[in-house]
């Protein structure tokens, strides 16, 4: 049995550096784009352990059905064999972006 292609597609948006996981990437009719569909994130769930910048990730997107990019905002697709993990980057110094501050403020 021949395993389902997955994909790691790495996008500009917004000053951050996006990598997702999805099933099927194609040409669009849409002339300057390309069709990022079937999103894959971890199942949710199956591990005790949770990471809150792949929750945010599956947050934003959970009611997509098929993202839309221009070319000039994808940096690279990769046909990967397996799953990691799926994160937000500051495009600019290349550190994660977290959801919540990392360090917790001073009390005043």
């Amino acid at each position: 049995m021949r395993k389902a292609k997955l994909f790691k597609v790495t996008f500009l948006n917004m000053g951050k550096t996006y990598e997702l996981f999805a099933r099927n990437v194609q040409s669009s009719d849409l002339w300057g784009f390309t069709i990022i569909s079937d999103l894959v994130f971890d199942a949710g769930g199956d591990s005790l352990i949770v990471d809150p910048a792949e929750e945010k990730l599956r947050d934003e997107f959970k009611d997509t059905r098929a993202l839309h990019l221009p070319i000039q905002s994808i940096l690279r697709i990769e046909e990967v064999d397996k799953r990691s993990t799926a994160h937000i980057r500051d495009a600019n110094t290349g550190e994660k972006v977290m959801p919540f501050p990392a360090i917790p403020p001073k009390p005043r």
